[in-house]
């Protein structure tokens, strides 16, 4: 096949133009051509009165030895995946995968798929159940601790926006998407240049990706949660789960996420080497959609352009880095706690994403000379500061506290609001939270409001919503690993977020399936 780049449509072109302007850029004619795919589609906003959609096509023409022999950098390149050669080594037991998020659900798969019959731990319920306990907790308040955004089938992905955007260029980011559109996500995913699932969508695709894992022969255990480990001469023996039950094991993948934070003590005490990682911390903002769409767009709405998202970054003159994060447009602002006593903000959009407000973190970066010890789980207790915080601002009920940009801006506690109406469930309280946060995450963010709203007008709007805290950006440990993905003991392999290795649902599948394809190279399978 044959890539042809950058053929643009206008937004009063519908997509069956396509093939007369490829024949065009080719030379051929429309005739000449078999059929092509999209392979990429992008928004070019520069030009607000001019806005193209972008296209990147694979096509099958009858001239293709002819274009090629002129073009030969046109070839399409060979996306396949293909899986690893197997080793020869015994393995005893069956693999046992920690957590069920993107890393673990990946790692899985692969597995399943090569005969290896995994076993899965998740520590929270299936997302049928896990669904009702969120919406008690966002509706009532009523917070369960093995149970919520961060625990449970899917993992802490299940609840957001389901963005697939990555940054890492690596050729399994294919293989990730076409499993989940092979399990029911849309197709468009393939291709879109910002690709999202949404949050009601991708509850029925980490359901069906488990059902597919079980029917190679895998098998899932919710509420499992791992409490301990045998270990002997630095190799794995048994792992325990709900400190009741041991199951032999020479293989584990530890895909736990950033907020397995007891996780992380166990594994530091039974020895597994662990490093401090630079993370970041901030707050929720939340602006009205259209306000973004008219300053992205030019218009408030276009059904060919959807809810505008945007990406900032800003060197604050304190040496901080200012930037915005998980940008959820047309969603909301949703709890997040994963333990009691704590309010943790993250963001959530459906795949129509046609709420009324957008929202995304608005972070300052941390690094280890912020921790106050050079414990490797520091991080971690400086997080749970914050989230105490929060906790406390927010009248100890899981009420989020909450700043309009304006009173931040001039250091006053909030007492109404103005254009933009907060989503936060259970429910905010007003607050002053530029006094309470950390002076040099106060400053910062206070000089990256007026270069944003430079950059995005109304970003800095007085009406825009400030909801703290956002503190799970990404995890604040590293777990090193040696060339073949294993720790520091033998058979325990970290993987994904919780390690250090990934950031998003798409590099940590990603990094989940290099996990599996490391074992899969050393041991052979169980058929």
């Amino acid at each position: 096949m044959i890539r042809v780049q950058d053929i643009a449509l206008t937004l009063e072109e519908e997509e069956s133009a396509l093939q007369g302007k490829i024949a065009k850029k080719l030379h051929i004619q429309p005739k000449d051509i078999k059929s092509y795919r999209i392979f990429k589609k992008a928004i070019d906003a520069r030009k607000k009165n001019a806005i193209k959609i972008v296209y990147t096509v694979d096509i099958e023409t009858t001239k293709e030895a002819q274009i090629l022999r002129k073009h030969p950098d046109f070839k399409t390149p060979d996306l396949t995946y293909y899986y690893p050669e197997m080793g020869t080594k015994e393995m005893k037991h069956r693999p046992v995968v920690v957590g069920s998020g993107p890393c673990g659900m990946f790692a899985a798969l692969i597995l399943a798929q090569m005969g290896y019959k995994p076993i899965v731990l998740e520590r929270g319920k299936d997302v049928d159940e896990r669904v009702k306990d969120m919406e008690a907790f966002w509706k009532d308040g009523v917070f369960k601790s093995a149970s919520n955004v961060q625990f449970g089938e899917g993992g802490a992905g299940t609840f957001s926006d389901g963005k697939l955007t990555t940054q890492i260029k690596n050729v399994r980011c294919h293989k990730v998407l076409q499993e989940f559109a092979r399990f029911g996500a849309p197709e468009e995913i393939c291709y879109k240049n910002k690709p999202h699932i949404g949050t009601d969508i991708l509850r029925s695709v980490v359901k069906n990706i488990r059902h597919e894992i079980e029917r190679l022969g895998g098998t899932y255990r919710f509420e499992s949660q791992l409490t301990g480990f045998k270990v002997e001469e630095n190799e794995l023996k048994q792992i325990e789960v709900n400190h009741e039950e041991w199951i032999d094991a020479d293989v584990c993948i530890l895909a736990l996420g950033h907020s397995a934070r007891d996780t992380f003590k166990l594994l530091y005490e039974t020895g597994l080497t662990m490093i401090q990682k630079p993370f970041a911390m901030g707050m929720r903002i939340e602006h009205l959609q259209e306000w973004i769409n008219e300053s992205q767009y030019g218009v408030a709405h276009h059904d060919k352009l959807g809810a505008a998202e945007y990406k900032l970054v800003h060197h604050a003159s304190n040496g901080r880095a200012v930037y915005t994060f998980c940008m959820c447009p047309g969603g909301y602002v949703v709890a997040s706690a994963s333990e009691d006593g704590g309010v943790v903000t993250n963001g959530m959009s459906e795949y129509a994403r046609d709420a009324e407000n957008a929202n995304s973190a608005l972070l300052v970066n941390i690094g280890p000379d912020d921790f106050g010890s050079d414990d490797p789980l520091a991080g971690v207790e400086l997080q749970r500061k914050l989230e105490k915080l929060a906790y406390e601002l927010g009248g100890r009920t899981y009420k989020a506290p909450l700043q309009t940009v304006g009173d931040f801006l001039r250091g006053e506690t909030t007492t109404k609001l103005g254009a933009v109406k907060p989503t936060y469930e259970p429910g905010v309280v007003f607050s002053n939270m530029r006094k309470e946060l950390p002076n040099f995450m106060s400053e910062a963010i206070v000089e990256a409001l007026g270069i944003f709203g430079k950059k995005i007008k109304n970003f800095d709007h007085e009406d825009a919503l400030l909801t703290g805290f956002e503190t799970r950006s990404s995890s604040p440990v590293r777990m090193p690993r040696n060339e073949n993905y294993e720790g520091s003991i033998k058979g325990l392999y970290p993987a994904g977020e919780g390690a250090g290795y990934a950031g998003g649902i798409t590099s940590a599948g990603v990094d989940g399936i290099e996990v599996a394809e490391a074992i899969i190279k050393v041991y052979k399978n169980f058929n």
